[in-house]
């Protein structure tokens, strides 16, 4: 697959990148998209951890019935910083910025992104918007207390910073908008010879899904964000209803965005599945096309199903039977991707290596979270568990079970790829279960107080929940061990792990053709693909380059 003449420059990116600085500035200043996918994973994996840790402290406020640790205002404030940080600095931009960034060039057979400097810009102002969170917690009004969805009326009321803090989601949908935008020209223009869209792997097609999203759908939340400040500094009435505006709007506004915003998170991590299920059992993916075409299926669609958010909110009945009819009619592409999946490991040469154990976790975790959304998007059903503790395991059970699932699985599998060191096996295996056990210890007793009557967003409640509380409480313990156990067994092999060669999975897809960690520019050699994505006859071509 990978001919012509060695590149005579080509030289590691941990040396010196694409610019003459050095050291931290090296890297800071640095447009190669492998430096910039890293220091994305540097500064997500920093707003992760802090969102964990918050997260810990609303556990140990909800581990017995009334005030426990700290009072109503500072809890709403913990768990309002736990969303935005959690949506906004991680969930959102995670994996296309880290391993869209470092691996859609590698997998289109290309040197780099189209616009390397547009990158870059897109990191710094990811960086700017994250200062500004941080500097709304400190300014006159304290942190906001809204709850990450900013509703109308109380984000025009509360006497908080609410203003600075939306006005950093607005500057980081800037960073979105022009990532999108590069991904979108670089797989339209820096294919290698020879890949034709249905020759793409399939990261590529999602995170290619991925990018229409975060280009058509992110400038409607800014426009809201803007709308919002403007209502606070002028009190003009567009949503305040004592001003004559409307709170329905902006639900509407918010939503439009932020439903397409779910598959921003969901398809980029769906990609990833796709590759590490034919790698690790050794088999033509099941479907190609059918994987493929879902992902823009789920894109589309997806624009289509906001106002299932709000079957509560007085809309027609006609509306909601159409908007639910869309809810289930979008699940319909995640099946067949399912389906696709688990038909590819039938009879395959299976080796459950831990990126392929995270793999699994998914499915089961993702298949709960998916079905558990039918149940929210049926409109009977979801009148009595509209705003309660099922949404909030439903939500966790796509979000953390889906994308952070496949967060750790991405990483697990490119981290010998990415910086030429393997990790501790066994260690990893056991991080993998304990997160397993964990999570469904920490978020399906949810799922039994949503059903009960439990309302979200409370940090009190009556004394027949304590018993389930308690146990969610006990569950986050184990889910911070499990995340001490994932994360450190990758920092402790940064120093400390074996050296990792070009292929140690075995996998058929462009970056495995390259040095790990790749060179510069990716290829020593020009790329000239002559075979489909999956095949693994390659295998033994690979092993004669």
């Amino acid at each position: 697959m990978a001919n012509g003449t060695i590149a005579e420059h080509a030289k590691s990116f941990y040396e010196e990148g694409t610019s003459k600085k050095t050291g931290l500035l090296g890297w800071f200043f640095s447009t190669d998209h492998k430096r910039i996918g890293i220091m994305y994973l540097a500064a997500l994996s920093t707003f992760f951890i802090i969102g964990v840790i918050l997260a810990l402290f609303m556990r140990l406020e909800l581990i017995a019935p009334g005030e426990t640790l700290m009072d109503a205002q500072t809890y709403n404030t913990i768990f309002t910083l736990h969303g935005v940080i959690m949506i906004f600095l991680f969930i959102v931009p995670g994996i296309p910025a880290i391993f869209g960034n470092f691996f859609l060039p590698l997998m289109l057979g290309a040197k780099d992104v189209s616009f390397p400097r547009l990158n870059l810009l897109s990191f710094w102002i990811y960086i700017v918007g994250a200062i500004l969170v941080v500097i709304s917690l400190f300014v006159p009004g304290g942190p906001i207390d809204t709850g990450w969805t900013f509703y109308i009326p109380y984000s025009v009321r509360t006497g908080t910073n609410v203003s600075l803090a939306i006005f950093a989601a607005f500057v980081l949908g800037f960073s979105s908008i022009l990532t999108g935008l590069n991904f979108i020209t670089t797989v339209h223009r820096l294919k290698a010879p020879g890949m034709g869209f249905f020759k793409m792997p399939l990261f590529v097609w999602s995170t290619y899904a991925t990018a229409w999203i975060q280009v058509l759908a992110t400038p409607v939340i800014g426009i809201t964000i803007l709308l919002v400040i403007m209502e606070r500094a002028f009190g003009i009435g567009i949503f305040d209803p004592s001003l004559g505006g409307d709170p329905i709007l902006y639900q509407h506004l918010f939503w439009i965005y932020s439903h397409p915003a779910v598959y921003i998170m969901i398809l980029p991590a769906m990609g990833i599945v796709s590759e590490i299920i034919p790698t690790f059992a050794r088999r033509t993916i099941f479907g190609y096309n059918a994987i493929a075409l879902s992902s823009l299926a789920i894109a589309f669609v997806g624009y289509l199903v906001w106002a299932h958010h709000m079957f509560t909110s007085g809309m027609s009945d006609t509306a909601r039977i159409v908007f639910s009819f869309l809810t289930f009619i979008v699940a319909l592409p995640s099946g067949v991707k399912v389906f696709n999946w688990v038909a590819t490991m039938y009879k395959g040469s299976i080796d459950p290596q831990p990126p392929f154990l995270w793999v699994m976790a998914f499915i089961v975790l993702f298949s709960i979270g998916g079905l558990t959304g039918l149940v929210l998007g049926s409109l009977a059903t979801d009148i009595h568990l509209h705003d309660t503790y099922f949404v909030v395991a439903h939500f966790h059970y796509v979000m953390f079970g889906g994308t952070g699932t496949i967060f750790f699985a991405g990483l697990y599998y490119w981290f010998p790829k990415m910086f030429g060191k393997l990790y501790h096996t066994k260690l990893a295996n056991i991080g993998v279960a304990l997160f397993f056990v964990a999570f469904n210890l920490l978020y399906f007793p949810k799922f039994i107080m949503g059903y009960q009557g439990m309302p979200r967003r409370y940090y009190d409640y009556l004394p027949e929940f304590a018993d389930l509380q308690l146990v969610s409480t006990i569950g986050s313990w184990l889910m911070a061990i499990a995340l001490i156990i994932v994360f450190g067994n990758l920092i402790r092999s940064l120093r400390t792990g074996r050296k990792a060669t070009s292929n140690p999975w075995g996998g058929v897809t462009l970056e495995w053709h390259t040095t790990s960690p790749p060179p510069l520019e990716n290829f020593e050699t020009d790329i000239v693909v002559t075979h489909d994505p999956y095949d693994f006859s390659q295998l033994e071509d690979m092993k004669n380059e």
